[in-house]
């Protein structure tokens, strides 16, 4: 495991210990879920974007079961691309 150091003002640590107590223990616990957390989200609007550049880009007209089955098609495959678990 790498250990990372971080310095924050004193008013930063303290909004960290108020929003980590009761649900964490120890500030890095605290930490190390923020940062996955901000990961996700950025996977998340890498993923936006690409289907924001694909959006409407279609030349024939499908029916609405064809688009939601193509829908759901797509957004397995950029969530694999991008590492994101679908709920």
């Amino acid at each position: 495991m790498e250990s990372i150091t971080i310095k924050v003002d004193d008013r930063l640590a303290g909004e960290i210990k108020t929003a980590m107590s009761p649900y964490y223990s120890t500030k890095t616990e605290f930490i190390r879920e923020a940062i996955r957390d901000k990961i996700k989200t950025i996977k998340k609007d890498a993923v936006y974007e690409e289907l924001k550049k694909n959006f409407g880009k279609s030349k024939i007209k499908t029916t609405y079961a064809d688009d939601r089955r193509i829908r759901e098609e797509v957004s397995k495959k950029m969530a694999e691309k991008f590492g994101i678990a679908l709920e």
